[in-house]
Order: structure tokens, then C-alpha cells, then sequence
């Protein structure tokens, strides 16, 4: 992928609130499994499964399989472009849903 195609990829992957969310979410909270972030959002494993997807795509996580559940993580070591924007993301202030790691996931 050329320079440009990499650097509007990363950019339209944050102009969306819920993906920001995510990344705010998973930068805080360390790895998350889908259920987890499912519970949180109160959203539909599908739609949630996009999001997660366009970030992945975008670099800015990795996704670890245990068992049958997906856990989702920042990647690391990320570029200066993506560790700028998240960087941005933790001086927002944002209100993260809480996480019950006792709901639904079991491996």
C-alpha cells in the first residue's frame, strides 16, 4: 500500500466515535475480549466486529485468539502517526463504559 492509500486509511478509521471509543476503551483497559467490548458498547457482535476490523486494518490493534474469543489489544510497536493519534485520543476526557469481565466470556 502506498504512503497516501496508509495514511487516509489510518485517518478515516478515526472519523468515527464509536472506533475512538474502542481505541480509548482497549488503550485503558489492556486486552479485551469481543464479548467484553460487546457488553460495554451494547452493541450487536456484528456491528461491533466491523469496527474492531477498520481499526485492525488500520493498524492501530492486534487481536489474540484464546479458546473460541477474540482479544483485542493496541498493537505494538505502532508508528508515530498512530501513537500521535492515540496519544490525542487519552487527552480527550472521554466517558469509557465499564467492563464486566464476569459476563459472557468463558474460554
Amino acid at each position: 500500500m502506498e504512503a497516501m492509500e496508509t495514511f487516509l486509511q489510518t485517518a478515516g478509521a478515526l472519523y468515527d466515535e464509536t472506533r475512538v471509543t474502542l481505541l480509548a476503551l482497549i488503550d485503558a483497559q489492556g486486552p479485551l475480549c469481543v464479548c467484553e467490548l460487546q457488553n460495554a458498547l451494547a452493541m450487536t457482535q456484528s456491528r461491533l466486529s466491523r469496527h474492531l476490523k477498520i481499526l485492525k486494518d488500520a493498524g492501530f490493534l492486534r487481536v489474540e485468539r484464546k479458546g473460541r474469543w477474540a482479544y483485542y489489544a493496541i498493537r505494538a510497536p505502532m508508528d508515530r502517526f498512530r501513537a500521535s493519534a492515540l496519544e490525542e485520543i487519552r487527552t480527550l476526557g472521554l466517558e469509557l463504559p465499564e467492563i464486566d469481565n464476569h459476563k459472557g466470556c468463558t474460554v
